[in-house]
């Protein structure tokens, strides 16, 4: 970037101008594209970032700054927002069991992409020139997303199969009950939408869940390598090498945290997230040994990562999923916000303190609030019987298939 004479602070707000448009667009957008379904979604999400790309190397070739804004930053961040949480709620549907793992598979990919956008990046631009690598990308993502998007359905609308007692007492089997004589559409459709949702203290509390957890992460990302080459005495190489391990464990956090969220439950999994942030934050102000500095880096990383993950499902457990696709992208306006705060709280503090110790204690104080916050969602928050409703449906799912085979 420096051959078109602009400055790295510059093309770095052109990231940050992304994470915020990712951020509006599936908070303002939820609600539309759960009203299109997830294949129009898709295309649509296609469609942005197709142009976003294509517009990219255009921006460059015109040596334009304003239109690499536009183009990469608002119009590349509108596809992104759509296009992340499309998949997620349709994959919540079809696994009502495994809502952590289901999420987590679908935000995974958005984790691991880096470990496949970068060296393609890598390649592709020592091949050709930076115009040339953006217009190839452009063709090649149009191609796969508009492709993937072509698969994206809900569950059908059939009849549940499901077995019927009067005399059922418990949550699940009055869910079985309640849910005989409904068709399967009807249980997906349960729940709040995201105008009730965003009334409850509950929406509010997640979304600030969300928020620090994102700034924190993202402050830290922002300055790893550094970071790691002051406390710890790493050489740039090593640092590198530990960047690259990092893109692996984000990938990892969500599928592996996520999975875990359906056994011990999402409430419990936040405040095991939290608990670890705040001692390794911490911890990692005082170490100087660059074995245990990674080690606590790479345990914050895939805490970092779960909390996408398992957000969606936290929703939904909270919320149902009439409208997930709304409500998710109503808390992703707290990752757009964060994409901006997190490297300038972390660049502030670093500058006012003159060390990274500041920042990292108050990100760990930060997340001394986060636990409270997540105990307060725990206990005080009633159950809900969406959760065990739709179970059913992964029953009817299962009996259509034998059925149908």
């Amino acid at each position: 970037m420096a051959a078109m004479g602009w400055s790295l602070k510059e093309t770095t707000w052109t990231f940050s101008l992304a994470i915020l448009f990712l951020g509006l667009s599936a908070g303002l957008l939820g609600s539309v594209a759960e009203k299109m379904g997830p294949k129009k979604s898709g295309l649509w999400s296609t469609l942005f970032f197709g142009i976003g790309m294509l517009g990219t190397g255009y921006a460059l070739e015109a040596h334009s700054l304003t239109l690499l804004y536009i183009f990469y930053g608002v119009i590349g961040g509108i596809g992104l927002g759509v296009g992340y949480i499309t998949p997620v709620s349709t994959l919540v549907k079809y696994f009502p069991r495994n809502r952590g793992f289901a999420t987590g598979l679908a935000i995974m990919g958005f984790g691991f992409a880096a470990l496949i956008a970068g060296p393609l990046m890598q390649y592709l631009t020592a091949q050709y020139s930076l115009v040339q690598t953006f217009q190839i990308l452009g063709v090649a993502y149009i191609i796969i997303m508009a492709l993937s998007s072509l698969y994206l359905k809900p569950p059908t609308n059939h009849a549940a199969t499901v077995t019927t007692d009067a005399t059922a007492t418990n949550s699940t089997e009055k869910a079985q009950t309640t849910a005989a004589a409904r068709p399967a559409n009807t249980l997906f459709n349960r729940g709040m939408n995201a105008h009730e949702a965003m009334r409850t203290w509950q929406f509010s509390a997640l979304w600030w869940i969300f928020f620090i957890n994102i700034t924190c992460g993202i402050g830290l990302l922002a300055v790893a390598s550094p970071m790691a080459q002051e406390i710890v005495g790493m050489n740039a190489t090593e640092a590198a090498s530990m960047v690259g391990i990092i893109g692996l464990l984000n990938g990892l956090g969500r599928i592996g945290w996520s999975t875990i969220s359906d056994y011990i439950g999402r409430p419990f999994t936040y405040m095991l997230f939290f608990l670890i942030e705040i001692l390794a934050f911490f911890a990692l102000g005082h170490t100087s040994n660059s074995f245990f500095f990674q080690f606590l880096v790479f345990a914050i990383i895939t805490c970092y990562g779960g909390g996408f993950a398992c957000m969606p499902a936290y929703l939904s457990d909270l919320f149902g999923t009439k409208a997930l696709s709304a409500i998710h992208g109503r808390v992703l306006t707290a990752w757009g916000f964060a994409g901006i705060a997190g490297p300038m709280l972390v660049s502030f503090l670093r500058e006012s303190t003159n060390s990274y110790s500041g920042p990292l204690f108050v990100f760990s104080a930060l997340f001394v609030l986060n636990l409270a916050v997540a105990v307060a969602l725990k206990v005080f928050t009633k159950d809900h019987h969406f959760e065990a409703e739709e179970k059913v449906v992964e029953e009817s799912l299962n009996n259509t298939s034998v059925t149908s085979a």
